[in-house]
């Protein structure tokens, strides 16, 4: 059986979140072999990146024989083809989300992944928060009776001004959806991850703030800062900035959701708030060290990440002690972790981490949050 330092990963993209992928990857002592992006981006980013091998062709990437996993960043419009082709050459995949453009696609990779015989993950790393994991197990235990509502947000500002762009405003390379596919979906199926529960209705509200943008003439990373020398083009927008979504989860439990991408001063900021019938919990990822309790005839309480007050079931997830933050960056760690010691103990039962199914099922809860717009009324979940 392989062990997890043996297995080697190969990388297919290298904007934004592909370098994360690499970091957290080296942290975990597993060696990437291999990157692959566009011919004028894939040399320098392997160069700087100290990667050996730098492909132009995904494909390729595929074949080498010292790839046993692939992770694909590279947009969304991509992530079927590339994830089927990775299915059929035999390899194991950790996929950022969303899991593709529509349900067509991702009943396709989900239909294929369970004939493959090998891990497949989608990359919802939010999951991977120690508060996360902790409040998965308060709700599973009943510490918070059963749950009434939920209450949140995902709130950025990197799309704040009309010259902010990245390929994720553009329909047909990031999809119909924006705001909701690119953050509200982290949140979606974290509270879903949480309670247990998949969303089985939406009523949703979207609406654009900047009409029409500037776009640069060249392509922009993502969270890149604007230069004062790029030249622009206007065109007009046909995604969201932010939206409204009410919720109706299977367990009963109802949700209401904010979400935004022109919030000036949120960088990056998840909140979520869990009411059940004998106490509440809340946290937010601007201060993730945190798990908060609320009671009615007693003193709230505050659980600190790494002591006793938070509790034991997140501890396998918790590498530093209390006061050393545990952020984003660790969240992915975290999720590799669990995926390739699946793949290494030969372990898929129950994991933590997202499957094709979930991938699926947040992609069918994005159509209904478009169905729901477009109509103004409830609308079903149709996983």
């Amino acid at each position: 059986m392989a062990t997890l330092h043996h297995l080697r990963a190969g990388v297919i993209g290298t904007g934004f979140i592909g370098p994360v992928h690499v970091e957290a990857l080296r942290r975990l002592g597993i060696q990437v072999t291999a990157l692959c992006d566009l011919p004028d981006r894939v040399r320098p980013a392997a160069d700087r990146l100290g990667i050996p091998a730098a492909y132009t062709d995904y494909r390729k990437l595929l074949a080498a024989p010292d790839v046993d996993v692939v992770h694909i960043t590279a947009p969304n419009r991509f992530h079927c083809e590339m994830a089927l082709a990775a299915l059929a050459a035999r390899k194991h995949c950790v996929c950022e989300k969303p899991l593709a453009m529509n349900t067509r696609e991702t009943a396709r990779i989900v239909q294929t992944a369970r004939r493959a015989g090998t891990v497949f993950a989608v990359n919802y790393n939010v999951r991977f928060y120690p508060a996360v994991l902790q409040l998965r197990r308060m709700v599973e235990r009943g510490d918070l009776g059963d749950i009434i509502h939920v209450n949140g947000s995902y709130l950025q500002d990197w799309l704040f001004k009309p010259t902010d762009y990245n390929w994720r405003l553009l329909p047909k390379e990031g999809g119909p959806l924006r705001a909701v596919a690119d953050i509200g979906t982290h949140w979606m199926d974290t509270v879903s991850f949480i309670l247990g529960a998949p969303i089985t209705r939406v009523m949703a509200d979207l609406a654009t703030w900047h009409k029409t943008r500037q776009r640069p003439l060249g392509e922009v990373q993502t969270f890149a800062r604007e230069d004062q020398t790029t030249r622009y083009a206007t065109y007009p927008v046909k995604t969201e900035d932010f939206a409204s979504v009410l919720l109706e989860f299977r367990n009963g439990a109802r949700g209401n959701l904010a979400v935004s991408q022109v919030a000036a001063g949120r960088k990056n900021c998840i909140r979520l708030e869990i009411y059940g019938s004998k106490q509440s919990a809340w946290w937010c990822s601007e201060e993730p060290e945190t798990l908060c309790l609320g009671r009615r005839d007693e003193p709230n309480a505050v659980a600190l990440r790494g002591t006793p007050a938070f509790g034991p079931d997140a501890a396998p997830f918790v590498d530093y002690p209390a006061g050393h933050v545990e952020g984003f960056p660790d969240t992915f760690k975290m999720l590799f972790r669990a995926v390739y010691r699946a793949i290494a103990e030969g372990n898929t039962t129950a994991p933590l981490f997202a499957t094709p199914e979930d991938g699926h099922q947040e992609v069918a809860v994005c159509e209904a949050i478009l169905k729901s717009h477009q109509t103004r009324r409830w609308t079903a979940v149709r996983a």
